[in-house]
């Protein structure tokens, strides 16, 4: 299955996985999973989906596997907010200009 970057910020978990590793820049896996209240395995697959999507890098360092952030796909999901934000800042201009129009209208 292919997956994007939508699907990895789709899910609360796997979001908030990649808010840990962009503030600690890399964790084992144990410790992302320590700070869950689901089992390690399912923090496993949340990571594996996390990889899938480009936004998660595996180091084994010898026993120890590490998580590293990858966050540079998050781009795109910026890119594609960022449409819909000038479409809205266009509207609710054109709103307030209407409503300053009407407001002058009562005025005079």
């Amino acid at each position: 299955m292919r997956r994007d970057v939508f699907q990895a910020i789709a899910d609360p978990t796997r979001r908030e996985i990649i808010h840990m590793l962009a503030t600690n820049k890399s964790l084992n896996i144990n410790d992302v999973a320590d700070n869950f209240e689901v089992s390690r395995p399912a923090i496993s697959k949340h990571i594996k989906i996390l990889m899938e999507c480009g936004l998660v890098n595996i180091k084994q360092q010898g026993r120890e596997r590490y998580c590293e952030p990858q966050l540079d796909k998050l781009s795109e999901v910026s890119k594609w907010v960022e449409q819909y934000r000038k479409m809205w800042t266009q509207k609710l201009d054109a709103l307030e200009d209407y409503l300053k129009e009407i407001q002058e209208k009562k005025i005079d």
